[in-house]
């Protein structure tokens, strides 16, 4: 049983990635999920979340989106207990960096890529999407350092790093199936003990901070 994390930027087919890889695996499959699940259970916008899990580090002016990060995690956190997860979406590879059999995956994609996709959904100019999706990365990149002291471009981060311009989707899945077969990525009793006493200290944590009742933003 493992766990596998991918970090993708704004249409890099991380998505994809991450639906068929579940399917092929029997795993669950999260993503959005994750937030509409803490926005419900400490009663906080959807949108707060996601600003404080994307946003530029001028958010953190007030300690009031570290309290938000924390939501999020122990509500993460609760689904890595049961073990055989895919999760794609926000900040996955820093809240459960620290579990062994966690597998860590970046999917990058060429920009010119990238930028049919977005001028695709959005009808919008190429220039406009380059423009957006640059900004999108930079906000990315300066939460990441402001949190956690490290670009989330940096591929010391994650156990694989593949290229999904010079692979096709099906090709991915197969690659990152193919590695969770090592033992180093199965769970152990230990490691989901881990899990589960991290899981318990994060809800602790966020049981604190809905408990003080702070009004953010």
């Amino acid at each position: 049983m493992s766990i596998v994390t991918i970090a993708r930027g704004s249409y890099s087919r991380g998505k994809e990635v991450a639906e068929r890889l579940a399917k092929k695996l029997g795993y669950e499959c999260i993503s959005r999920e994750i937030l509409l699940e803490a926005s419900k259970e400490f009663n906080i916008p959807e949108i707060k979340l996601v600003r404080a899990l994307h946003d530029s580090p001028k958010i953190f002016a007030s300690d009031g989106a570290s309290h938000y990060v924390k939501y999020y995690r122990s509500a993460i956190l609760r689904h890595a207990r049961n073990d055989n997860m895919v999760y794609h979406g926000l900040a996955g590879h820093f809240f459960l960096k620290d579990i062994p059999h966690v597998l860590k995956i970046r999917i990058n994609a060429d920009m010119e890529t990238r930028v049919q996709e977005e001028m695709a959904r959005e009808n919008i100019s190429a220039q406009e999407a380059l423009r957006i999706l640059k900004n999108d990365d930079e906000e990315r990149r300066k939460w990441s350092i402001q949190v956690y002291g490290t670009d989330t471009w940096d591929s010391r981060l994650y156990d694989m790093v593949i290229n999904i311009s010079t692979l096709t989707i099906d090709d991915t899945v197969d690659v990152i199936a193919y590695i969770l077969q090592k033992t180093t990525f199965q769970s152990t009793f230990e490691s989901r003990k881990l899990v589960a006493d991290m899981a318990m200290a994060a809800k602790q944590q966020a049981d604190i901070m809905k408990a003080m009742g702070t009004t953010l933003f």
